[in-house]
């Protein structure tokens, strides 16, 4: 099964309530952070919402 890589690009600040909590739920908290979480549809549905905020790479 692969993972996603995803590192925290751009701040948190002023953002909505509801994107700040999703991305402290993928563990990402400043910028620079990266998390390794795995490639499913919850993982990828949190990447849809604040992908704006973020760089995706898959890794094995």
């Amino acid at each position: 099964m692969a993972n996603l890589k995803i590192e925290l690009v751009k701040s948190l600040n002023g953002r909505l309530e509801k994107h700040i909590a999703t991305a402290h739920s993928l563990g990402l908290r400043k910028i620079g952070n990266v998390s390794i979480q795995p490639d499913n549809t919850q993982t990828r549905g949190k990447i849809a919402k604040i992908g704006y905020l973020l760089q995706v790479t898959e890794v094995e």
